[in-house]
């Protein structure tokens, strides 16, 4: 079929153009922006799931969702061993400045840009000078206000001065945060505590976090109200009916169709998971002659695109690891693909648990595998140990 109207569009982030098994979670959002624009107590969300479920694509959503409600937006994505403090500055700068044409008093706006501009400049990494050039800031730094140097303190003073500027304009700001596990600890524990104070006063500003599945766990280190802080929505693989739905809606709207058998084949190839199902559709729209896609279709794009994937999706994060981090992996994939015991991987390499510790801990760092509980491990990514098993030893 024409490869230029083909629909489908893997992608880290990439909107899919069916956004099919999301209802749910975008209901609970709408909820969530309707309460908070009422001044009603809501919680702030935290999306939590395995690489490759949508997780980003969903965060972009939401966004989007906010936008035509008219609230702030601003987005970030977390870095290890960064501190959070520009990436927060730069998102509720942006917010503020979606909010300013509608504001009646501009010397409210520039108060806020003031505070945030000193706020900003309390970056301690930061080469004097360059946050506040990149932001691009003309109003003078406002003195005294979220400008301690203390995160913790800084953070809930800027977002109760954001969150009035928004209340003005009976509407709310939206702060999303992707990767959100790897902020820093202490600055996880600064966030959390600045949601807290703002979600007693019912502030209309909210914080959406998306990250592995362990994030709830790395939250509850941080503040143990952090389990009532935030509503935590898991986000998993789509079902059968969701999954044929992502494929045949895109494919229906180009006059294009699929045969029962092919769409079979596609779920067991896919396994249910957002981006193998668009990765699965697109090799095979291309190999296919004419509509309906057949099963003979499948056959012949499923290597095809197993093999984009062994390079693009896999092979990408396995090049990432050194040679020891390779054969820790290894071994945990040896051992299936559920969530392993540490200390079966150091069995499995017949070394002891001490000596293994160190690549395991890079291999977190790396977002490679995560701990979703004390003694146990797992692959952030789906279907990694049946990579890992494919290839030569």
């Amino acid at each position: 079929m024409d490869p230029v109207r083909n629909p489908y569009a893997p992608g880290a982030g990439q909107r899919p153009p069916e956004l099919a098994g999301r209802d749910r979670e975008i209901g609970q959002f709408e909820v969530v922006l309707e309460r908070v624009a009422r001044g009603r107590p809501e919680r702030s969300m935290v999306l939590t799931g395995l690489r490759g479920v949508g997780k980003t694509v969903l965060l972009n959503s939401f966004r989007s969702m906010a936008m035509q409600r008219l609230w702030g937006t601003g987005k970030l994505e977390a870095r290890p061993d960064q501190s959070i403090r520009r990436p927060v500055a730069s998102a509720l700068h942006m917010a503020v400045r979606e909010l300013a044409p509608r504001h009646r008093a501009p010397e409210r706006i520039d108060h806020f840009l003031g505070v945030l501009k000193a706020f900003a400049a309390r970056d301690a990494k930061a080469p004097k000078g360059s946050i506040v050039t990149q932001l691009g800031i003309d109003a003078p730094a406002v003195r005294g206000r979220a400008d301690s140097g203390d995160l913790e303190v800084d953070l809930t003073e800027l977002f109760a001065d954001a969150a009035s500027v928004a209340a003005d304009l009976g509407v709310g700001i939206a702060l999303f945060v992707d990767e959100m596990q790897d902020i820093p600890a202490a600055d996880i524990s600064a966030l959390c505590a600045a949601c807290h104070e703002l979600s007693q006063s019912n502030g209309p500003l909210i914080v959406v976090g998306a990250g592995l599945p362990h994030l709830p766990s790395v939250l509850s280190a941080s503040k143990s109200y952090s389990e009532r802080l935030f509503r935590y929505v898991a986000i998993d693989r789509l079902d059968r009916e969701s999954a044929d739905f992502a494929l045949l809606a895109p494919a229906r709207r180009e006059g294009a169709d699929f045969e029962p058998a092919a769409l079979d084949a596609l779920y067991a190839a896919a396994d249910g998971y957002p981006y193998f199902v668009q990765a699965y559709g697109k090799v095979t729209w291309d190999v296919a002659a004419a509509s309906p896609v057949t099963l003979h279709d499948v056959s012949v794009a499923g290597p095809v695109a197993a093999g984009e994937l062994a390079i693009g999706f896999f092979g990408s994060r396995y090049e990432r690891a050194t040679p020891a981090e390779r054969e820790y992996m290894r071994a945990m994939a040896m051992l299936g693909d559920d969530p392993v015991q540490t200390a079966q991987v150091a069995d499995e390499l017949g070394r002891k648990p001490s000596s293994v510790s160190p690549a395991r801990d890079n291999l977190i760092k790396k977002g490679l595998i995560y701990s979703s509980e004390r003694g146990l491990i797992a692959f952030t990514v789906p279907h990694f140990g049946r990579f890992l098993r494919a290839q030569p030893a």
